[in-house]
């Protein structure tokens, strides 16, 4: 006599079930993590703006800004930096030279700040930016500081920016 090798429906069941089981523990926390990374990666994208625009005013020896941006040529974003943002700086004829663009962010995060940030020649920030930056996406929120000095930094603690 010749058997067939093969799956019992029983053994398929089970093996069906434990798949499920895996996938249904398993997706949420997935999702959570990919949230996890975005909100980082998002946060450190606005950490390496402030960054470039803090060397570029020592590199130029003027004020360099950053403003938030809808149409990434000009400040039209309010307090909303989640739709892009600009760094620029005022040139001999008075017109505002862009340096770089950012685009808006995906994941349709929550991002408010102060209208516009400006650091001096020295790397210091401009007077009248101490306004924290809140940032949030899902559950993950975080504060972006600048300190006297200039300096910014990422809080994981968004409560702290209130």
């Amino acid at each position: 006599m010749n058997r067939q090798a093969g799956f019992t429906l029983t053994e398929l069941m089970i093996t069906v079930a434990i798949v499920a089981i895996l996938l249904t523990v398993g997706v949420p926390s997935f999702q959570e993590m990919m949230r996890n990374n975005r909100a980082a990666t998002q946060a450190n994208e606005f950490l390496t703006a402030l960054n470039f625009a803090r060397s570029e005013a020592v590199k130029r020896g003027r004020n360099v800004s950053l403003c938030p941006s809808t149409d990434q040529a000009t400040c039209t974003g309010g307090t909303n930096w989640a739709a892009g943002w600009i760094v620029f700086f005022v040139n001999d004829d008075g017109d505002d030279e862009v340096l770089r663009v950012w685009e808006a962010l995906s994941g349709n995060p929550t991002f408010t700040g102060p209208p516009t940030l400006g650091y001096q020649p020295t790397g210091e920030r401009v007077t009248g930016t101490e306004d924290p930056f809140n940032y949030a996406l899902a559950t993950h929120s975080q504060c972006v500081r600048i300190n006297a000095v200039g300096r910014p930094h990422i809080e994981k603690d968004a409560a702290s920016c209130t």
